[in-house]
């Protein structure tokens, strides 16, 4: 039987972006490598701007700025002890691109993505990440209907257009410590009597790995593939 209630992924908010906006943001990411401030602008503008969201996703709302800490983390499973970028914006992807309304409430998912943050507010973008999870009544009826989702990683990498400009600029990288990785993989969403699906996924994260400190989550980017 067919579920009533569209499936919705965690990863397509934001889909709604303008493409300017997108422009702008990837503009963002390569000049931050050039000038150290570049960064700093990047992140602050995944704060500051003016996002446009997915038709069925409505706005977040005020909780996403402060997630209750009593409530727990449900399913989501807590940030790995990882020194190496690429690994963890593949293990942060496969948090992202799963979760259980079935076990899990829409304030425990949203404590549980919290604490793959980075602890440095200069750099942090909470806004792109808590803009994952669907507003409080689409979240409940997901879980009327018993939605989960499992996700696999196919591959990370450095995107071309992040190489290039490390290569041109390697000092820039040491005020921050932000690398770029783009992640590949596919999410399986499963609903009540059977109902389900898979698709091909690909997401931009900005991950801050400072020497002789576990990585953290800074972002979620526009991609920047190649």
């Amino acid at each position: 039987m067919r579920n009533r209630f569209p499936a919705f992924s965690l990863s397509s908010y934001g889909a709604g972006w303008s493409a300017n906006r997108r422009i702008a943001i990837v503009t963002c990411v390569v000049a931050a490598l050039l000038a150290i401030a570049g960064i700093v602008a990047l992140l602050s503008a995944g704060r500051n701007g003016h996002q446009t969201p997915a038709a069925t996703a409505p706005a977040p709302t005020a909780s996403e700025a402060a997630p209750k800490p009593s409530s727990g983390s449900g399913s989501v499973p807590k940030p790995p002890q990882i020194a190496d970028p690429v690994a963890y914006a593949k293990a942060a992807t496969q948090m992202l691109w799963s979760y259980d309304t079935r076990d899990t409430s829409r304030d425990q998912q949203l404590v549980g993505m919290r604490a793959w943050m980075t602890t440095e507010t200069k750099y942090a973008d909470w806004a792109s990440v808590s803009g994952q999870v669907p507003d409080p009544l689409l979240w409940s009826r997901m879980a009327d209907q018993d939605q989960h989702a499992t996700a696999s990683v196919t591959e990370g990498h450095y995107p071309g257009a992040f190489k290039r400009a490390l290569a041109d600029a390697p000092s820039a990288i040491t005020e921050a410590y932000i690398y770029v990785v783009t992640v590949n993989g596919k999410q399986q969403i499963a609903w009540k009597k059977g109902g389900g699906g898979a698709e091909e996924r690909a997401v931009t994260l900005a991950i801050q790995c400072r020497p002789g400190h576990d990585c953290s989550l800074a972002a979620i980017a526009p991609s920047v593939t190649q």
